[in-house]
C-alpha cells in the first residue's frame, strides 16, 4: 500500500470524513530537500469533518498527526493541511 493511500485510510478511520483528498505532491518538489525518486514525499490534504468542529487550527493538526502515527509521519517529507469542521 503506498504512503497517499495509507493516509487516506488513516484519516477515514480517525475522523470519517465527509470529504477528503490526499494529493501527492512530490514531482512539484522535484530537486528540492526532501524529495524521494518514485514521489510518496510531499502530501496535501484537504479533509472537512465534524469531529474539527470545535477543535482550534493547532489543536485539528495535533489531531491528524496523531491518527496518522508517528511511523507515517516520519517517512513524509512535508505535509500541508487544509482542515475545517
Amino acid at each position: 500500500m503506498n504512503r497517499a493511500d495509507r493516509i487516506s485510510g488513516a484519516l477515514q478511520a480517525a475522523f470519517s470524513p465527509q470529504h477528503l483528498e490526499v494529493i501527492d505532491e512530490s514531482e512539484a518538489h522535484r530537486g528540492h530537500a526532501g524529495y524521494q525518486d518514485g514521489g510518496q514525499s510531499h502530501f496535501r490534504v484537504v479533509i472537512r469533518a465534524r469531529a474539527f468542529g470545535d477543535m482550534s487550527r493547532v489543536a485539528r493538526h495535533r489531531a491528524i498527526h496523531k491518527a496518522l502515527g508517528s511511523e507515517l509521519v516520519g517517512e513524509i517529507h512535508a505535509l500541508a493541511l487544509d482542515v475545517a469542521g
